[in-house]
């Protein structure tokens, strides 16, 4: 046969380069380049691991199935994308930074819009359920100067473990949500709960996926955050509590070491005054570093 023949004609050995051949010319570069790299990478997959028609039949219920449970308040193939590690690789990809800067970490799904401004020093528990945390630091750039006007968007879950749009019959609307704005010193101080670990839905199938491979659906209890400033590069990141038992089997791999706040607990009525707080509470300080823009 010549060359061009065994281009056309899709065999065990040459199956990769008969897909590609397909994309000469293409009219968007990238998609070819990404494509291909795809192609390749799935063929080399099915070539090492050889499946039957039934395994391969039921690779593609599963596919279906991931899609067909997806709807507006749902997005399945995310959390299948979280529990393979590919979120967070591609986060720690697009956000490379200084080692002094603060890393980030997956957004999850239960960020919303139109959270409330609150004054520093106020509470984001709306229902005052669970036991009090004050939590404070500094935003600040990477030589360690506070920075003016930043916004620091945050929200967590309950003492229980779930956010209020999943209980809106529960919870208060935005109940611990709260948008606050650094002054020129660049401190932030506001009061939570001390945030409860929680479980990932299992009831679709990235769930009996997981159950399949042996493996947990708990992520550790955390504080999330969106911090950022004219000039400067957005951060997404969390604060995880030190004491939880699920730090090192995050169903997300979300975790990072320089992420984990130190959590104290505090028996001390006085300073439970200072800080307009109920007797006893938690507390913990991270401050959040920021990289000045590329092109800023």
């Amino acid at each position: 046969m010549t060359d061009s023949t065994q281009i056309n004609y899709l065999t065990e050995e040459n199956s990769a380069d008969v897909v590609c051949h397909r994309m000469q010319n293409p009219n968007d570069p990238r998609l070819a380049k990404v494509m291909e790299s795809a192609i390749r990478h799935l063929h080399a997959f099915v070539k090492e691991v050889e499946p039957t028609y039934q395994e391969w039949e039921q690779a593609i219920e599963f596919l279906t199935a991931t899609g067909q449970i997806c709807d507006d308040k749902r997005q399945e193939w995310i959390l299948l994308s979280d529990i393979l590690g590919i979120s967070m690789l591609v986060d720690a990809i697009n956000t490379r930074r200084p080692e002094s800067a603060t890393e980030n970490t997956v957004l999850g799904p239960f960020h919303v819009q139109g959270s409330p401004n609150r004054e520093m020093g106020d509470t984001i528990s709306d229902d005052g359920q669970g036991v009090p945390l004050h939590i404070s630091g500094r935003v600040l750039d990477t030589d360690g100067n506070p920075i003016d006007g930043a916004v620091i968007d945050a929200w967590q879950a309950s003492h229980d473990g779930f956010y209020d749009n999943q209980q809106p019959d529960v919870q208060p609307e935005y109940n611990l949500r709260g948008i606050f704005q650094t002054g020129e010193d660049g401190r932030y101080w506001y009061r939570g709960v001390k945030p409860c670990h929680y479980a990932i839905p299992n009831d679709g199938p990235v769930g009996q996926m997981l159950d399949a491979m042996n493996r947990g659906n708990m992520r550790p209890a955390h504080l999330h955050y969106i911090v950022s400033a004219p000039g400067y590069e957005t951060i997404t990141t969390h604060i995880f509590v030190n004491d939880d038992p699920y730090l090192t089997q995050d169903a997300v791999f979300g975790v990072k070491e320089s992420l984990i706040g130190d959590f104290q607990y505090h028996d001390d009525p006085a300073l439970a005054a200072e800080y307009n707080v109920s007797n006893p509470f938690w507390s913990v300080k991270t401050d959040f570093v920021l990289t000045p823009l590329k092109n800023a």
